[in-house]
């Protein structure tokens, strides 16, 4: 039985076919390229019920997964977080059905773990030496974690506003770290200037290699497996690059295909800060691509991408699942961190809870109904954003008393 059954990669734009097991970046066109697999051939060889039999990580969908053989996988155990009913803040928002995915709980605190755990097993098995990127913190941390583990170097640039703990994580793992005075896409010219001068490095920024998404679709394979085949009404989710949620919606065609799941899909929700919107602008104009945003800035770090390769393609998902895009404030942002925190007792990313925004505007709009089942992505831990909770409490003499409660 095949490990895996990728048959090739494809342009997402123009269908052209393309080797899978050579090194690929971008298309002839300069478009991401997608991994195709012979649905076919896995529906005859595995099963839901298989599925269920195995250890709880990503892999368990490896014949899903682009790599050839299970020598080849670099893991830390990533993957099956917990699908966390939220009912006490669901019920205040009058969703009662509300959910969330947390990936605060995936090796390296972010969801960036299941693109990196792919991506560098994929690379290894190829025969690629190094890797590198720019980033806005978390991705850079986690795919310089893998590389580690699978003994790849790996070169990684991001802004000098960046969470200090990716900082942190990037030096502690032996990755060649540089700030750099501006946002991604400058990070990203710099990146692709020094991958031209090294022997045996793969640029693996978003989108330009095709496997980070085959690891962020599993969120979608899990979040369907985890409600017992069967798919939510709505899912939402902090849109940068958005890798994810176009790897959420490949992930529920591809289990059409097999037969896994029926009905309709779910509404998918880009979910944007004010500060740095381009796809809800793009979306709210009917155009088919984005625009550079402005001067981009959100306490949303995480999402801070003027600009994304694939943004196409998050439009796309969108709109063919009768979703939306939304883009909510800074001040709202943090608003929620806090009330979801007290609420449910679980500190999130900034990123996720710009969906809890989403949530409740979009329930108070009447886009969602309160009868609905909504899965938010919190895409990460809150601790890697300590700054975003401002801790302003009494110091006591060792001597001194704590007060009594006022009446």
């Amino acid at each position: 039985m095949s490990f895996s059954f990728l048959s090739h990669l494809e342009c997402s734009v123009t269908g052209e076919r393309y080797d899978a097991d050579v090194v690929q970046g971008l298309s002839a066109v300069g478009k991401p390229l997608l991994a195709r697999y012979d649905l076919e051939a896995a529906r005859a060889a595995v099963t839901r019920e298989d599925i269920a039999g195995r250890p709880p990580t990503l892999w368990r969908y490896h014949e899903l997964l682009p790599v050839r053989s299970e020598s080849a996988i670099v893991s830390q155990g990533e993957g099956m977080t917990p699908l966390t009913p939220m009912a006490k803040y669901g019920a205040s928002i009058g969703i009662p059905g509300l959910l969330m995915k947390d990936e605060g709980l995936i090796p390296t605190g972010t969801f960036k773990a299941r693109g990196a755990a792919v991506g560098i097993s994929r690379a290894a098995e190829l025969g690629v030496r190094g890797v590198a990127m720019p980033t806005n913190g978390n991705a850079g941390a986690a795919w310089a974690a893998y590389a580690a583990r699978a003994d790849l170097g790996t070169l990684i640039a991001m802004p000098v506003d960046a969470p200090s703990i990716t900082r942190a994580e990037c030096v502690a793992t032996g990755a060649e770290l540089y700030l750099v005075d501006g946002l991604i896409g400058d990070a990203g010219k710099l990146i692709n200037e020094a991958v031209a001068s090294r022997d045996g490095y793969q640029e693996v920024s978003t989108l330009k290699e095709p496997y980070r998404i085959e690891g962020k679709k599993t969120m979608g394979y899990e979040i369907v497996e985890q409600l017992g085949w069967t798919l939510p009404d709505v899912i939402l989710y902090p849109a940068g690059g958005g890798v994810g949620l176009i790897g959420i919606h490949k992930a529920i065609q591809e289990m059409r295909e097999l037969g896994w799941v029926q009905g309709p899909s779910p509404r998918l929700v880009a979910v944007q800060a004010e500060g740095c919107a381009p796809i809800v602008k793009a979306f709210e104009s009917g155009a088919t691509e984005s625009v550079a945003f402005p001067d981009a800035h959100t306490i949303a770090f995480g999402i801070t991408v003027p600009k994304a390769l694939g943004d196409f393609l998050v439009l796309e998902a969108v709109r063919e699942t009768e979703g939306t895009a939304i883009a909510v404030s800074d001040a709202d942002i943090l608003a929620e961190l806090g009330a979801v925190a007290r609420a449910e007792g679980t500190f999130i990313c900034p990123e996720g809870a710009a969906c809890f925004v989403a949530a409740r505007q979009l329930r108070e709009s009447g886009w969602i109904s309160e009868g609905e089942r909504v899965v938010v992505l919190n895409t990460g831990a809150g601790l890697k954003y300590p700054e975003t909770v401002a801790v302003d409490v009494p110091t006591l003499a060792k001597d001194g008393h704590i007060p009594a409660p006022a009446a």
